[in-house]
């Protein structure tokens, strides 16, 4: 079953990453479910608009909606009194790639804020930065930079009777999200050219 309230929160918060003039990774979404636990997760990406493939910079975002959270919710739903609140993991990863070197760590994390703006009343913790190293053989090495931030969304009651107001927080998110990426986008770092196109078939 397929809870209205995540729906609600996938469809807001894609509203407003494109409306942050971001530019969706359509190949990087997905929606997955656990067969074995029953955990709900959806997945996606955006980036700067007009960025080559792969794009340099990229924000994968992810909500995963756990059991225990479905529960609390389908009672509340019922009219049965909860303990607690439901709520949303939320997970943003920002990605710097396709570098030619390797990435000076002060100057990224002197770049992204230790938390993000409050929304429903928490707020996404940073970690620490995750480097990644591909060896060329034929091709140049090349590095990339994961930095990510972890929260939650707490659905309190009125949250759960009205979603929208969801709406503000979200928003306010997503403006914070594509600021993030012009930041690391401006970062003095050398890029690789982006991988060539195809040729298309005569």
């Amino acid at each position: 079953m397929l809870d209205h309230i995540l729906v609600e929160l996938i469809s807001q918060l894609r509203s407003a990453l494109e409306g942050s003039l971001l530019q969706r990774q359509a190949i990087e979404e997905r929606f997955q479910v656990d067969v074995f636990l029953g955990d709900v997760s959806w997945e996606t990406s955006y980036s700067l608009p007009g960025e080559d493939q792969p794009p340099r910079v990229r924000a994968d975002v992810s909500l995963d909606w756990p059991t225990w959270s479905q529960s609390l919710y389908r009672s509340w739903s019922i009219g049965e009194p909860a303990e607690e609140a439901p709520e949303v993991l939320l997970e943003l990863t920002i990605r710097q790639q396709r570098l030619a070197a390797r990435p000076d760590l002060d100057a990224v994390l002197a770049t992204l804020p230790s938390e993000s703006p409050e929304l429903a009343g928490d707020r996404l913790v940073r970690s620490a930065p995750v480097v990644e190293e591909v060896l060329g053989t034929d091709e140049p090495s090349q590095w990339a930079v994961e930095t990510t931030y972890q929260g939650s969304v707490v659905l309190d009651e009125a949250t759960l009777e009205d979603p929208s107001r969801l709406a503000a927080g979200v928003g306010e998110l997503a403006t914070w999200v594509a600021s993030l990426l012009v930041r690391v986008a401006d970062l003095d770092f050398p890029y690789l050219p982006p991988e060539p196109e195809p040729d298309e078939a005569p």
